[in-house]
């Protein structure tokens, strides 16, 4: 895909404008870094950080029967979020129990429901949805017309707080509230994909560079990129669609089974879940401690001489000053405090499985 080819979010001249990296990512035209990586990585860890996440996919289901479609397609439990302003973690699975993408439900009003979907599976999520979804029930692709910032941070939500002004109530974690920003109508949700405390903020395309400017003039507010927010959800052990879980792979194997209610009743992939779930995965998804070393994605990782599995995810803490990585291994190897190698470049280092999160001392855990 050539660089006319790519789309732009709202706020790419604000990228270009503060000297942003730009590079190609699913589609987009998106900012690398601005300062750099480790720079805003420690700036979410340490204040607050704002990213631009505009290229991700949002639809809109609604209708009587919504919530009844929706329990059928998607793997978690519906009836968990029934007041509007709930939100919910879930997965699309085939009829095969695997999984098409990872998602993020918001009850937004009555009868009503939003899907954050990843940006490279939006034209499959959509086709998958409105395949499947019955006549009587409306839905509309909203993305092109939709924008999203994520504030995320120690001090992400005392910023929120002054912009939406006196009266507002923050939405509890895993909620979603109206609010008024600087004259602007937005949902506020206090979800993340940082590990760190915060919100993501949705509105209309049209108000993004508003919103974006608002929230930078906060000096404890930085602008990050996508490198960033990749490290801090590794440091996390937050699944990356297409590096951690893909379509030929279920969600227990990939340490998600707690996002499928298998007590709901039937939904797409039930049966071949509940059967890996019955029996055990043969390969789990595994974090990794390197000390000695950077993983990346598709580095060899080693049970003795022989070749175990391939690193899915994996880069340098900035947290920790080492590497970590995930990778599929064998179940019987993926307990934690288990002993791998991983081969990088010419040479093996030592690795051992670590339980995620790597990183627990940041403000999601202190509350």
């Amino acid at each position: 895909m050539t660089g006319e080819e790519l789309k732009r979010t709202p706020l790419y001249e604000e990228h270009v404008a503060l000297g942003a990296r730009m590079v190609p990512f699913a589609g987009w035209e998106m900012p690398v870094y601005y300062g750099g990586i480790i720079e805003e990585h420690n700036a979410v860890r340490g204040s607050a950080g704002l990213f631009d996440v505009c290229h991700m996919a949002e639809f809109r289901i609604f209708g009587a029967s919504a919530a009844d479609a929706l329990q059928r397609l998607l793997t978690n439990d519906i009836s968990r979020v029934s007041e509007i302003g709930d939100a919910q973690y879930t997965l699309l699975c085939d009829e095969d129990g695997h999984m098409i993408d990872d998602l993020i439900v918001y009850h937004t009003g009555e009868l009503e429901y939003m899907i954050v979907a990843n940006a490279a599976n939006r034209a499959n999520d959509w086709g998958w949805l409105d395949e499947r979804l019955p006549e009587s029930v409306e839905r509309v692709d909203e993305s092109d017309r939709t924008a999203l910032l994520a504030l995320q941070g120690p001090k992400a939500l005392s910023v929120a707080r002054e912009v939406a002004g006196e009266g507002f109530e923050m939405p509890e974690r895993f909620q979603v509230a109206g609010a008024d920003l600087d004259g602007v109508p937005v949902l506020l949700a206090r979800t993340g994909y940082t590990g760190e405390d915060g919100v993501e903020i949705v509105s209309h395309s049209s108000h993004a560079v508003q919103l974006w400017r608002l929230l930078l003039s906060f000096p404890e507010v930085a602008p990050c990129g996508l490198g960033a927010r990749d490290t801090l959800r590794l440091e996390m052990g937050y699944a990356l669609y297409g590096s951690d879980m893909d379509r030929t792979v279920d969600p227990v194997s990939a340490g998600l089974g707690w996002a499928v209610s298998m007590g709901k009743g039937e939904f797409v992939g039930r049966e071949p879940i509940a059967q890996v779930k019955a029996s055990g995965p043969e390969r789990r998804l595994a974090g990794l401690t390197v000390p000695d070393g950077i993983p990346r994605h598709g580095y060899p990782v080693l049970h003795g001489e022989e070749e175990v599995g391939t690193v899915a995810s994996g880069g340098f803490s900035p947290t920790l000053g080492h590497g970590i990585a995930t990778a599929y291994v064998p179940s019987a190897l993926s307990v934690e405090g288990t002993r791998l190698a991983v081969g990088i470049r010419r040479k093996t280092v030592p690795a051992v499985v670590t339980k995620p999160p790597f990183v627990r001392d940041t403000s999601l855990f202190r509350g």
